[in-house]
């Protein structure tokens, strides 16, 4: 039960990582000049589609990044509890 729950962390935890990588990538890609003029309105659609992509990777990112954090900390005390429990068990 313990590996298939650390297992399960791992992939979210792999996850988060990989969406990191992802929005690194394309961020790398994104151009900061503001561009106003009408010749420039493909180069405006492509800033703003880059831009929405980004925000949906970081909106998923935090969300999970808050449910790693937060299930490793159930993990944890999970984990703790449990040796603890079997720690009081034997004899003194």
């Amino acid at each position: 039960m313990i590996t298939i729950s650390v297992s399960i962390w791992a992939v979210l935890a792999l996850i988060v990582l990989a969406l990191a990588i992802y929005r690194k990538v394309l961020s790398s890609k994104e151009d900061d000049t503001m561009h106003l003029a009408d010749a420039e309105a493909n180069l405006v659609s492509q800033q703003n589609v880059l831009a929405d992509k980004l925000d949906v990777i970081d909106k998923w990112g935090k969300i999970l990044t808050i449910v790693v954090v937060a299930y490793g900390l159930v993990l944890a005390g999970s984990l703790l509890y449990q040796g603890w429990v079997e720690a009081s068990k034997l004899p003194n």
